[in-house]
């Protein structure tokens, strides 16, 4: 007999536990519900770690500055009145190829310069178109113009240079006195240091009397001012003011071995710019007032050294000049030897200790000026009076 099956109902076999597409499909719909419970979550986890914007900053009250102090305001009124007065000085020379022959110029250097007079004339230093074939002004308007050379003076630094200006004349800067300075009076100088136009710097009067080296083969510069006000390359030939704004000196040179300003600066005193401009201005040249003697500073030194007494020994004295009129002696060919003139020991009653101190000191005159010299001869010293004549 055949056997029945005791289930109700016929079925097919269950799945196995362990169907690879069933687990992958588990996975499936968890990753599924993972996204999207990330989805909803996204929004609120940014908002979470986002930085905060700022807040927007709040604006500040300008505080109301008040009047400006006295000293500032004037020497902001004494920049703005000399300003127009100082150039600026661009200088160029001819070079010559020597195998093509070609002939051009190129830069030179650069300095300052300011308005002498109403004519056009322009005051600098020597140095800085010494060696210059020409020059350029160019006025604080922004004007430029070929300059002339009128005439020059190395001995003092100062040159003197002229522009045609036709229309809108800058103003001549106010000359004033250098004989009356005091050390720690105010000075101002303006220029244009490393090719920065119209610069002003302050200062004080550190010395007076000064004396530079005016180089190889060159005499010193003396009565130089001394100041602190910072003058570096560029400033040469600029005005040294006062604080009435007055021309003082001409910014001549810097002490430092770097090149740089180092709080020591020397400007020719104005004193002698205007003694020495109407000259250069009217001759073309400075005539320098003399004695009519002839010096020597290597044998002066010498015979200093030798005899222990400074001054300035005559060694000869020119023919129908003002110190033969005077009765002064060079030196003297003798059987015995060598026999030493006069001595010059001060002019004035100011001592001089050698030929540079001297040719200063008659300096402070003018050809004509009669001037009391000390003059030793042997142990003996005496008071001569020589009328100054003019020097070759």
């Amino acid at each position: 007999m055949a056997m029945q099956d005791a289930s109700p109902h016929g079925s097919r076999p269950a799945a196995p536990r362990g169907d690879p597409v069933v687990r992958r499909l588990l996975w499936l719909a968890l990753l599924v519900a993972l996204l999207m419970a990330w989805w909803r979550l996204l929004p609120g986890l940014a908002q979470r770690w986002t930085p905060a914007a700022p807040a927007p900053a709040a604006e500040r009250t300008v505080t109301p500055r008040g009047d400006l102090a006295a000293d500032e305001r004037a020497t902001i009124e004494l920049f703005e009145k000399a300003r127009d007065s100082v150039v600026f000085i661009s200088t160029a020379q001819v070079v010559r190829d020597a195998w093509t022959r070609n002939v051009w110029e190129v830069p030179r250097g650069t300095g300052s310069g300011f308005i002498w007079d109403d004519a056009g004339h322009v005051v600098t230093n020597y140095h800085v178109i010494e060696g210059a074939s020409s020059a350029t002004v160019r006025l604080a308007d922004g004007r430029d113009y070929r300059a002339a050379l009128v005439g020059a003076s190395p001995a003092h630094d100062i040159a003197v240079l002229r522009i045609g200006v036709g229309f809108k004349r800058p103003p001549p800067v106010p000359v004033g006195t250098s004989h009356d300075l005091k050390v720690g009076q105010k000075v101002f100088a303006i220029g244009n240091p490393f090719g920065l136009d119209w610069t002003l710097t302050t200062g004080i009067v550190s010395a007076l009397d000064r004396t530079l080296d005016g180089g190889p083969g060159k005499p010193p510069i003396e009565h130089l001012i001394q100041t602190d006000a910072a003058i570096n390359p560029g400033n040469s030939g600029g005005p040294l003011l006062d604080s009435a704004g007055r021309l003082i000196g001409i910014n001549t040179a810097i002490y430092s071995p770097s090149g740089a300003s180092a709080g020591i600066g020397f400007a020719v005193p104005v004193d002698t710019v205007a003694r020495v401009v109407p000259q250069l201005i009217q001759h073309g040249r400075y005539v320098r007032p003399a004695l009519g003697i002839e010096v020597d500073e290597t044998l002066n030194q010498r015979l200093a050294a030798a005899t222990g007494v400074e001054g300035v020994y005559v060694l000869r004295v020119q023919p129908r000049g003002a110190a033969e009129q005077a009765g002064l002696q060079g030196v003297r060919m003798t059987p015995e030897g060598l026999v030493p003139g006069d001595v010059i020991v001060a002019v004035e009653g100011k001592p001089v200790s050698g030929v540079g101190p001297l040719l200063a000191r008659l300096d402070d005159f003018r050809v004509g000026d009669t001037v009391r010299l000390s003059v030793r001869r042997g142990e003996q010293t005496r008071e001569v009076t020589v009328t100054l004549q003019p020097g070759v």
